[in-house]
């Protein structure tokens, strides 16, 4: 066959290259309509940026103390705001180096780095899938899409939305709104919450480590340096050779930084510190301001509480119920490990080992091994020996008596040294408590305990808890009648007698079931007389002494009955306290309250504490109580306040059955009101637990450390009823010895008033 002509050839090759240029054109049209069509699919339902023009990212509502401490946290997600000048250089370098090298030059997606992560996912199919996610593209996902989805249209949608951000939003902007908005775990989000909660610092003050670390955690929780930290380490390092690499840092700065340990310094928001306090605060502030105000744009609260006052209430509180339940003998029956299968000596892990173990705290231990002489204890890394004098409140001889293998006993810390923990024996209390003081002239709350374990209990013994106050409620009672003119000299006789009370007939008792004879009325307050403060009511009239203890602030229902005068009506602890204050505070109170101000996010005012002021007994009147409460400390049923080493004044109470007892006291600076019983109004603390003996030494304890640092004060205006009796020349005994509340004495007996007016006796009143 003769070969065709050059000339057809031609022909047929441009007509081959027509069809292929046609066909590759055609390829082109379609495929560029099908991306069209993809785009405005997956456009036609993209979030609208403008949004962001609002952008309020979930912010956390911080709580100060009295002096700025931060004591606790209320948010869904914990974000401290960042501006752009806030962010550090460093900072900025490793996010770049980590996440987007090129962020400041491209507009929204980095085609480079595209094309090279696809080419690497070509070459190496069987590997993970490299990302090309930019800074923006990560912003876009984050704010309007789910970014576990890893399908095509999420991806497509997140490069659209990020040109959008990009055309709107300057680069300062975006990487403003990325540093506040990224999750970097355990429920961080942003850089700044991040940077204080791994490191207790703000982003300003990080190190090169430091902020190589926080950009390597950008990648997930699976390099998280609490979880992961050898992963951490791995990641940070390779972040500090990246920037190396790219002439952020030098070689030797990037040696040195990866020999460096991670430094961890962890901030855990402290709501454990105060958190029937706090509880308080945010059923107030969400009752106020709204759910979404509290948990989600944020608020500043400055409160009342005082840190030190605070801790100091804790460790007393505690100390006061193990105290009482040592008192009250070993009890055993201990959950153990072994027995229910729970787990291993090897393998179990109590809660109580991820707090603060340190001197003066009581937690669960492990009991690892046991024999006749000591007993091996695991506390999380600490080990301890038990021995004899470790658990001879007991009264057994040897911890195989008390303990075996696989046992959760409850111990107190007593030291620490390395490894070792030195502990005592204890159990978990059987009784409660709550404890609260106030500041005498402002009415702050500066510390706040509402029970034993607020994780075990929510329950505000401080607000919630209505108990009977026993003999702590006889102030009302004498305050009324000095204000009727009684003095401290004027006398009662202290005998038995029979009334009539609300149609009944009605015989008090003593608590000792003795009588004194005529005695005067400071020596029967001191001594918390039960005979003499009925007949003393009977003469002023009960309904004077309720309304003497409404001025007082009690708002709780009081019984026009006799019995009042004993403690016969329910107070919560927040109120009896504060009306307390009304002595030292020369007359006046102030209404309690927990909150100086609250501000916005920004710092706007939302409110400022204005507390009601209440004029509720003239000054005389008050300085004349506090005399003769400061002879219930000096001679009376709270002597045991006298080792405070300061002047100071209160008032015991202890309720029928023992089942409430109670110590409301004060000093010239603040007012402190303990209670301690069973939840249970039915179960006795035990006899002889009065409020001397439960209540007065954690009272006390909390005081010496209260008032370390405030100077040693007398009340002012305050003259002492024994300078008063000498002054007039008052004849007076003492007593031989130091009386208890179980056999209770008094101050020194008057027979004369100091005015040339001889002394009142009030007699009783016909035998029905």
């Amino acid at each position: 066959m003769d070969p065709l002509p050059p000339i057809t050839l031609r022909l047929r090759g441009r007509k081959l290259a027509g069809r292929l240029a046609f066909t590759l054109l055609l390829i082109a049209a379609i495929s560029a309509g099908a991306v069209a069509g993809l785009l405005f699919v997956y456009s036609s339902d993209l979030p609208q940026i403008h949004a962001l023009e609002d952008y309020q990212p979930n912010v956390v509502t911080e709580l100060y103390a009295d002096d700025g401490q931060l004591i606790g946290t209320f948010a869904l997600q914990r974000r401290i705001l960042l501006s752009y000048e806030q962010i550090p250089p460093v900072l900025k370098d490793a996010i770049f180096t980590a996440e987007d090298q090129h962020f400041e030059q491209h507009w929204g997606v980095d085609f480079t780095r595209v094309l090279g992560a696809a080419w690497r996912d070509l070459t190496r199919p069987h590997s993970r899938p490299e990302g090309a996610s930019t800074l923006t593209m990560q912003l876009a996902g984050t704010l309007f899409l789910n970014r576990s989805d890893v399908s095509m249209r999420r991806k497509i949608q997140e490069t659209l939305l990020a040109i959008q951000i990009e055309r709107h939003y300057t680069k300062q902007q975006i990487l403003t709104m990325y540093c506040n908005q990224i999750y970097l775990a355990h429920g961080n989000y942003g850089f700044e919450a991040a940077s204080e909660y791994y490191f207790g610092k703000t982003v300003g003050q990080l190190t090169l480590p430091e902020a190589a670390m926080l950009a390597g955690l950008i990648r997930g929780p699976s390099y998280s340096p609490i979880q992961h930290a050898q992963r951490a380490i791995a990641r940070r390092n390779l972040v500090l050779e990246r920037m190396a690499s790219l002439g952020k840092i030098s070689e030797a700065q990037a040696k040195l930084a990866s020999a460096e340990p991670l430094g961890l310094h962890l901030e855990v928001p402290r709501d454990d510190l105060a958190p029937y306090f706090v509880e308080e605060i945010r059923k107030y502030l969400e009752s106020t301001y709204g759910t979404e105000a509290v948990h989600e744009r944020g608020l500043r609260v400055y409160t009342t509480l005082n840190v030190a006052m605070q801790r100091a209430a804790n460790q007393s509180v505690r100390d006061g119920l193990h105290a009482y339940d040592r008192r009250h003998g070993w009890r055993g029956h201990l959950d153990n490990i072994l027995a229910d299968h729970r787990a291993t000596l090897d393998t179990y892990d109590d809660d109580d080992w991820h707090g603060d173990i340190e001197k003066g705290t009581y937690l669960h231990g492990l009991v690892t091994a046991v024999d006749s002489k000591t007993a091996t204890i695991k506390i999380g890394l600490y080990r301890a020996t038990l021995t004899a004098p470790d658990f001879s409140w007991t009264g057994r001889t040897s911890p195989a008596q008390l303990l075996k293998v696989g046992d959760l006993p409850m111990v107190g810390i007593k030291g620490l040294s390395g490894t070792t923990a030195k502990v005592q024996l204890e159990q978990d209390p059987g009784p409660q408590a709550a404890l609260l003081a106030i500041d005498n002239t402002s009415g702050e709350i500066k510390a706040m305990v509402g029970g034993y374990d607020f994780g075990e209990s929510k329950f505000n013994r401080t607000i919630q808890a209505e108990r009977q106050v026993g003999s702590s409620f006889k102030v009302y009672v004498y305050t009324t009648a000095i204000e009727q003119g009684f003095t401290p000299f004027d006398t009662i006789l202290d005998a038995p007698f029979t009334t009539i009370s609300g149609g009944q007939p009605y015989s008090p008792h003593n608590y000792d079931e003795k009588f004194e004879g005529i005695i005067t009325l400071r020596r029967a307050l001191a001594g918390s007389r039960n005979v003499p403060a009925v007949k003393l009511t009977e003469k002023i009239g009960i309904n004077n002494v309720i309304d003497t203890a409404r001025r007082f602030g009690l708002t709780s229902p009081l019984p026009p009955y006799l019995p009042l005068a004993l403690g016969a009506a329910d107070l919560n602890l927040l109120e009896h306290t504060s009306a307390f204050t009304v002595f030292p505070a020369d007359g006046i109170r102030v209404d309690p309250h927990m909150i100086r101000r609250v501000t916005t996010y920004d710092g706007a005012l939302l409110e400022q504490a204005h507390p009601a002021v209440h004029d509720v007994i003239p000054s005389d009147v008050a300085r004349t109580m506090v005399a003769m409460l400061e002879e219930v400390v000096q001679f009376g049923t709270g002597q045991g306040a006298k080792a405070l080493g300061r002047p100071s004044a209160g008032k015991t109470g202890t309720t029928n059955d023992f089942t409430d007892a109670w110590y409301e006291g004060f000093v010239p600076q603040i007012t402190a009101g303990v209670w301690v019983g069973y939840d249970d109004k039915q179960v006795s603390l035990g006899k002889h637990e009065t409020g001397a003996v439960a209540a007065l030494p954690i009272w006390l304890e909390f005081m010496q450390a209260a008032t370390t640092n405030m100077p040693v004060e007398d009340f002012p205006n305050v003259v002492p009823l024994e300078k008063v009796a000498l002054t007039k020349s008052i004849q007076v005994d003492t007593p031989d010895t130091a009386p208890t509340e179980e056999e209770p004495s008094s101050p020194p007996n008057n027979q004369s008033s100091p005015s040339s007016t001889p002394p009142r006796t009030l007699a009783a009143p016909p035998q029905p």
